[in-house]
């Protein structure tokens, strides 16, 4: 008979394994990759969108939000392309969080500030009516997003990925 304390021990035991850490990985790299090549991809194709986007939060001028605009899908593109493939995951997963922090605050002083806009995350952006703004919804998956990339920071390896076979351990 099994006691409390075997039990606990047991089930510490399973989710400190290397191999459920190493699966955790895998997918908070696929779910902020996937997340970051969606939201690069919608923006792409669609240059005065992105930079519209980027200008309604009114934090830049608007020369220097136009070329945000423009490098954001391309920037969003490749540190999820990167975390799929799990190729330089950790100095990712630092960047990648960066610009979750950055998009949190962003959408945090428009709301602040009494702005009407669409985050422009996937695709869109600009302004919007008053009651179509989701900015605590936004706010709250931004800061998962950023949450899986301090997973990531703080524990790279995972399974499936190209550090792994490039750079042995």
């Amino acid at each position: 008979m099994t006691t409390d304390v075997e039990t606990e021990r047991a089930v510490t035991a399973w989710y400190r394994s290397p191999r459920v850490l190493d699966v955790v990985g895998l997918l908070a790299r696929l779910f902020l990759g996937g997340v970051l090549l969606w939201a690069g991809l919608a923006k792409v194709g669609k240059p005065l969108t992105s930079e519209r986007a980027v200008q309604a939060y009114e934090i830049m001028p608007l020369g220097l939000a136009g070329w945000v605009g423009l490098a954001l899908p391309f920037v969003e593109i490749v540190l999820g392309v990167l975390l799929v493939l799990g190729l330089f995951t950790r100095p990712v997963a630092v960047v990648s969080t960066l610009l979750m922090v950055a998009f949190v605050v962003g959408i945090a002083q428009a709301w602040a500030r009494g702005l009407t806009i669409d985050c422009g995350c996937f695709g869109g952006g600009g302004q919007i009516g008053e009651n179509e703004t989701k900015y605590p919804q936004e706010i709250a998956r931004d800061a998962s997003f950023a949450a899986a990339g301090v997973w990531l920071w703080w524990r790279p390896r995972s399974l499936a990925a190209l550090d792994r076979v490039l750079f042995r351990d």
